[in-house]
């Protein structure tokens, strides 16, 4: 199992970029598919983005392609969410979550997951 650790959080204006990152620590870090999910106050966790084991695919879910860009660097076993063009839509707490096996938009697919970081977008 890995341990995973996000930051990169904060405060920021509707249009303004920030970059999530997730560090992980454990074993075979290239065995494990990584998510990152959002849950927003009253609200379901919901799929943000996904890459497979060695980055060459990614997945995104509908309210994020074309603004936000997952991408993996095995070397330091760190996981990063850009996210351009915020809007306050985006404001939740963003977590990274490990899965050993496939692609999944499914929160119980998952076996690990980070405390989370806050992203607020004001208007």
């Amino acid at each position: 199992q890995v341990q995973l650790v996000e930051s990169g959080g904060g405060l920021v204006q509707a249009g303004d970029s920030l970059r999530l990152s997730c560090a992980a620590t454990g074993r075979s870090f290239d065995t494990y598919f990584m998510g990152w999910f959002r849950q927003a106050p009253g609200k379901e966790r919901e799929f943000v983005a996904g890459i497979s084991l060695l980055g060459g695919i990614t997945y995104y879910g509908d309210s994020v392609k074309g603004r936000f860009t997952i991408s993996r660097d095995i070397a330091k076993t760190t996981v990063y969410l850009l996210m351009n063009s915020l809007k306050p839509e985006d404001t939740a707490v963003y977590y990274c979550a490990a899965n050993r096996g496939r692609h999944s938009q499914v929160v119980s697919a998952y076996d690990s997951w980070g405390q989370g970081t806050q992203v607020t977008v004001s208007s």
